[in-house]
């Protein structure tokens, strides 16, 4: 096993947050793979020997994993696999889901045979029965992955759509969010996406309430906020301390660490943040 960050750390008589060893169940960081840029085994690498520990999932992004040579493909997947940090597939299976049920079944099984661990179940893009989703879930747990459906206020969320167009669309309810929430933990589901269009990104004021519900009815352990601006993740923290499970962008990893582990942040979060270990 390839070698991670090590707990002898030259500054570790300087008091930090306490944060629990891999494998967490809270506190879960997923960091995004190739999406905005190319992420080879070598630039992966880098970031994992040094920040590996920090690291719970790495998240592919729009079908990015489609575009590798196998090998390639491979290689990343074993190198995460090699720092035990889980791997996703991200939100992609609504693309093939567009291209029937035989696609849907030979996408499972070929993220399964390259060592997928997350199967990401979104719908940002596409309108269709909980029900349907729900078999999407105990398909993908019978598979031997964990799913992982998104869930989200705001319809067509995914694509960087500009903020006039999601207004147009319109939002749900987040009542009817969480109720889908429940239904899908109840059949299986590992963990549950909240997308951020709708609450954090694209929209002019922050709807806080609605990641209150959330957090309200679900807890903390089972959902994951999608964060990836430094304001957005800050105010997670800030409000729910460090064991909020947030998914950021790979150049992110550092500074989200350092806010989880109390070391620096922001005027709003300095020696704020802190844990107790009795």
């Amino acid at each position: 096993m390839a070698k991670t960050q090590s707990d002898d750390k030259p500054f570790s008589f300087l008091r930090s947050n306490a944060r629990p060893s891999k494998p967490r169940s809270r506190g879960i960081t997923e960091i995004r793979g190739p999406y905005y840029t190319p992420m080879g085994k070598r630039y992966l690498e880098d970031v994992l020997e040094t920040m590996g520990e920090s690291v719970d999932a790495l998240k592919f992004a729009g079908g990015s994993f489609t575009l590798y040579p196998g090998d390639r493909l491979k290689e990343l997947v074993d190198l995460c696999h090699g720092h035990n940090v889980l791997v996703s597939t991200g939100g992609f299976i609504e693309y093939v889901l567009t291209q029937g049920p035989e696609a849907v079944d030979r996408y499972i099984s070929t993220c399964r045979n390259l060592g997928f661990d997350i199967l990401e179940i979104s719908t940002g893009f596409i309108t269709i029965p909980s029900e349907d989703v729900i078999r999407l879930v105990e398909k993908v747990h019978k598979a031997g992955m964990k799913p992982k459906p998104e869930v989200g206020i705001q319809f067509g969320a995914g694509g960087a759509t500009a903020v006039e167009e999601l207004e147009a669309e319109g939002t749900r309810d987040p009542e009817w969010v969480v109720h889908q929430a429940k239904r899908y933990l109840e059949a299986g589901a590992y963990m549950i996406m909240i997308e951020s269009e709708g609450i954090t990104e694209n929209v002019r004021t922050w709807r806080t309430d609605v990641a209150s519900k959330i957090i309200n009815a679900l807890g903390l352990e089972k959902v994951m906020f999608e964060a990836a601006d430094p304001q957005v993740f800050a105010w997670y923290i800030k409000n729910y301390g460090p064991e909020v499970n947030l998914f950021v962008d790979h150049s992110q990893i550092v500074q989200l660490e350092a806010y989880r582990s109390g070391i620096w942040g922001t005027k709003s979060i300095w020696g704020r943040v802190l844990t107790y270990k009795g």
